[in-house]
């Protein structure tokens, strides 16, 4: 797993103990990761100027699942932001947003739970 925040102040070894930590933009980590159909990115910053770049690195690439944190406003404002960039609506619904199932959790851990079961889902299709 490789976390990937230019903003040190979030991204800690000592928040995320185990986990690659990286402060390079996404924009100039994903490309050299060549991201496949063994692979998922989720954004979950909250800020469109780090987690946009990184959604259309995953767009352009093999990724079985793309995820993206933010309300269902925010998610179709991100949409819609995307969509200039040249991505069609079969490449947007390629996104996951807002990310999770909705098990109704709360808490970081629940919401994390929610995630990867859809993860899960997306990655075994029934």
């Amino acid at each position: 797993m490789l976390l990937l925040d230019p903003r040190e102040a979030f991204a800690t070894e000592e928040r995320f103990p185990g986990v690659e930590v990286s402060h390079e933009w996404p924009q100039e980590v994903l490309p050299s990761l060549a991201l496949d159909a063994r692979n998922a990115l989720v954004t979950l910053s909250h800020d469109a100027k780090i987690d946009e770049p990184a959604l259309t690195c995953a767009l352009q690439s093999d990724a079985f699942y793309i995820g993206a944190l933010g309300s269902r406003k925010n998610h179709a404002k991100r949409l819609q932001r995307l969509a200039t960039l040249g991505f069609d609506d079969k490449a947007l619904a390629r996104i996951c947003g807002p990310v999770g199932l909705p098990l109704g959790g709360r808490s970081p851990a629940e919401i994390a739970v929610a995630i990867l079961a859809q993860m899960t889902q997306s990655r075994y299709p029934r």
